[in-house]
């Protein structure tokens, strides 16, 4: 069977067919925001559309159906869900780097994963819970907190510190069935509410050992997948991989804030001013020329990290420091300049802008809760990057 990505061609997988669906399902997804987010989980139809749109075999084997979606084209699938919902889209990126780390796993392991047709795998990376060897595979106890779509998932990939052949501890991940695990309801927050992003335990999980992975082994590029091996999709470095796919949820949620603003600026004045006409004002002029700019500039760094990862898996060349280290600093400018043209617009958006029925409040607190999370925090990036420059070594493991 053949590694070239489907989206290349012209079938169900290709990119225009992608596009065009995820851009179908723009009008269910914008109806069922609210909802979600009251309900801090998304809507079950929001889900099952876009099963059946096939957003979930993005990052899922050729052999299994799915399509092994080039990066460019995943960016934009999920750039253009967060036009209506950045908790739709943030789900959506989420399940798709989830179940291309469960295809780093042994073959047969991944048969049982993809069993299920749409299967969704969650996923964390922060090693918060312990676990000890046993006959065949290792006992888990723990919990992991900001399990995104962790309500609409058949598995999860875990993270625990575990004991390593040199009698050290090192993190661990494997996966397990969703059923095997403990959700605690307790995702209240102020942005991103929608993502059900609940903790979830495990008590005395057993987990046989051909389910786990060391992280470190994974970090370096060594994959339990033999029939993956071939794939440029499924052989690409697991963080960068990851990078490429959360970039396009804020330039999505940024370009959203762009159309509700122009959307509503018919017919609005300036109180307390002389302007009878919004868009008359110079001021507004200046706001929605330094918002676009800011958001092409967060669209470029996007494909910067999409391109970069495409790139390599075409050439197979092996990636540098400075490589990882840009995949992230990329993601974070991308972020962080996201964050900049939202605030911008929702800043010149007037106090009617603070009614929940106005989108452009929900995607300033989306957006302010994505520059929080800890891969896509700027300074932090900022910070490791010039590290790199100055000619320190990288103070993460996470490259």
């Amino acid at each position: 069977m053949s590694h070239s990505t489907v989206s290349e061609s012209t079938g169900v997988g290709s990119r225009d067919e992608l596009l065009k669906r995820a851009n179908d399902l723009l009008p269910l997804i914008a109806s069922k925001a609210e909802w979600s987010e009251q309900n801090r989980r998304l809507h079950d139809d929001v889900v099952q559309a876009m099963a059946d749109a096939g957003i979930f075999n993005m990052r899922r084997p050729l052999r299994y159906g799915g399509y092994e979606t080039d990066s460019r084209t995943l960016s934009d699938v999920l750039a253009t869900l967060a036009g209506a919902d950045g908790s739709t889209a943030w789900n959506a990126a989420v399940w798709s780097i989830s179940n291309w780390i469960a295809c780093l796993f042994p073959d047969h392991v991944q048969d049982e994963v993809f069993a299920e047709p749409g299967a969704r795998v969650c996923a964390v990376l922060s090693p918060t819970a312990m676990a000890e060897p046993a006959d065949g595979g290792l006992v888990v106890n723990g919990r992991w907190q900001f399990i995104s779509g962790a309500h609409h998932s058949h598995w999860q990939v875990i993270l625990a510190m575990a004991p390593a052949p040199d009698g050290s501890m090192w993190p661990v991940l494997a996966v397990v069935p969703m059923s095997q695990l403990q959700i605690v309801d307790d995702w209240y927050t102020s942005g991103l509410a929608a993502t059900g992003s609940v903790t979830t335990a495990a008590s005395d999980l057993f987990v046989p050992g051909d389910r786990v992975l060391p992280l470190p082994v994974v970090l370096q590029g060594h994959y339990a997948s033999e029939l993956n091996a071939g794939s440029p999709v499924f052989s690409a470095p697991l963080v960068p991989t990851g990078c490429a796919g959360f970039a396009g949820v804020a330039v999505g949620l940024a370009r959203a804030a762009r159309t509700q603003f122009l959307d509503r600026l018919p017919g609005r004045k300036i109180t307390y001013s002389s302007y009878t006409a919004q868009a008359d004002a110079a001021v507004t002029h200046l706001n929605v020329a330094e918002a676009t700019l800011k958001i092409d500039e967060a669209q470029f760094n996007a494909y910067r990290v999409a391109d970069l990862l495409d790139g390599k898996g075409a050439t197979r060349e092996p990636w540098t420091i400075e490589e990882r280290v840009s995949a992230r600093v990329w993601l974070g400018r991308s972020f962080d300049l996201a964050k900049q043209a939202v605030e911008v617009l929702a800043t010149a958006s007037g106090g009617s802008s603070l009614y929940r029925s106005v989108p452009i409040q929900r995607i300033q607190r989306d957006v302010h809760a994505l520059n929080l999370h800890a891969l896509m925090h700027a300074n932090t990036n900022y910070e490791l990057y010039g590290r790199v420059l100055c000619g320190l070594e990288p103070n993460s493991m996470y490259l």
